[in-house]
């Protein structure tokens, strides 16, 4: 299946006998969840997103679904996502946690579950000191 057919597919589900009708989640929908849920998660600094991303968000929009991907297949729901690290952290122990956060949100949210929650770290945030001003004694 190609990229560009997954993104236009729309996850349908059924209400049961005697439902209302139908529900249609968007794969952008599962995205944001997703994103949301990795960003909460102690250990992640940020989320890793694309120049346009970056630009949309300086200019005040936030992008929630930055640096998560998702795939549906005939196999089920595949979430990628990509993220920065702070620096000395457990890396395997903040993978884990971010893979179920994202797994427990996205069932309590939409009572879906991910077959697959991959996490790449693409980076680790040193943490930065701001420099102190310095002061002139005024005598």
């Amino acid at each position: 299946m190609s990229e560009q057919q997954s993104v236009n597919q729309i996850l349908e589900m059924s209400n049961g006998e005697g439902g209302h009708g139908r529900i249609e989640i968007a794969p952008e929908v599962i995205e944001v969840i997703a994103g949301i849920a990795a960003s909460e998660v102690d250990g992640i600094e940020k989320m890793r997103g694309s120049f346009a991303s970056g630009v949309v968000e300086r200019l005040g929009k936030k992008n929630h679904g930055k640096g998560v991907r998702v795939e549906l297949t005939e196999e089920g729901i595949k979430v990628d996502v990509y993220c920065v690290v702070k620096f000395g952290v457990s890396i395997p122990q903040v993978a884990k946690l971010v893979q179920e956060g994202i797994r427990q949100t996205l069932l309590n949210m939409t009572a879906l579950e991910a077959d697959e929650v991959n996490i790449h770290i693409v980076g680790i945030q040193f943490e930065t000191k701001l420099p102190e001003p310095e002061y002139q004694d005024e005598v």
